[in-house]
């Protein structure tokens, strides 16, 4: 006697099945989200060394040149994209220039200027730039984009401005797109942090961004602000932000 045999699947052969798929999801999905994490702190250290060079090219180039001194100056995201106009030089004084001042040819890709909140994302970090204020005693504050991009209300200080810049790199989203938070500035010097959740300061998303000062000592007693040397903890130095700040090697 023949007997038909039902080519589907049993109750239990389909949990079976879930459940390997549950075991290999569980092993596989961690993975994948530490080498994205990964990624995404490499390509932002990548960038900070991208924006490092734009920057010195900027400033060789002398097109920011707000006091006419031949000294060129350090810019903005939006400037170095040239998508919003440049800082110029006039007999008021410095002033963001007209809507014909855009930097030609552009040294960052125009995707830098999507500025949103004074940020832009990029791979899943956020950067942003702070640019000097003027000098009051020993402390140099530090200016933010404007929140579109470009300079705002307050220009930078343009001596200072030839001579001093900083931009930092923290995860748009902590524990999903990076962890670790990044600061470099004109000398070049790449530093990192951890960023813990148990920190005084954590770095997550656009409503939780360094202040200027974060990666700087707050140890120095001959300058304050972005005059003040790094808070490199191994060197001694109490970081304004009181997290371990250390430095990237190459």
């Amino acid at each position: 006697m023949n007997t038909k045999k039902n080519s589907g699947f049993t109750l239990i052969e389909l949990m079976i099945v879930v459940a390997i798929i549950a075991i290999i999801a569980s092993i596989a999905i961690p993975k994948l989200l530490s080498a994205r994490i990964s990624a995404n702190e490499n390509a932002a250290i990548a960038t900070l060394r991208s924006i490092a060079s734009a920057q010195a090219q900027l400033q060789a180039s002398s097109a920011i040149d707000t006091d006419a001194d031949g000294g060129g100056e350090y810019g903005y995201f939006g400037e170095l994209a040239g998508t919003d106009a440049i800082r110029v030089w006039t007999s008021g004084g410095p002033a963001v220039g007209a809507a014909a001042n855009l930097l030609r040819p552009a040294i960052l890709p125009t995707a830098f200027g999507n500025i949103a909140a004074s940020q832009v994302e990029r791979a899943g970090y956020l950067f942003q730039i702070f640019l000097p204020d003027a000098l009051t005693g020993v402390n140099v504050p530090g200016l933010a984009e404007a929140a579109a991009g470009g300079a705002g209300g307050t220009l930078p200080n343009s001596d200072n401005c030839e001579v001093l810049w900083c931009c930092y790199a923290w995860p748009s989203t902590k524990d999903t797109t990076g962890n670790r938070a990044f600061f470099i500035n004109q000398e070049g010097d790449l530093l990192q942090t951890l960023n813990p959740e148990t920190a005084t300061n954590t770095y997550d998303g656009a409503s939780a961004a360094p202040a200027f000062g974060a990666a700087y000592s707050t140890a120095d007693t001959n300058a304050t602000g972005m005059m003040a040397r790094l808070g490199i903890t191994a060197q001694g130095e109490t970081p304004t932000d009181l997290q371990i700040w250390t430095v990237v090697g190459n």
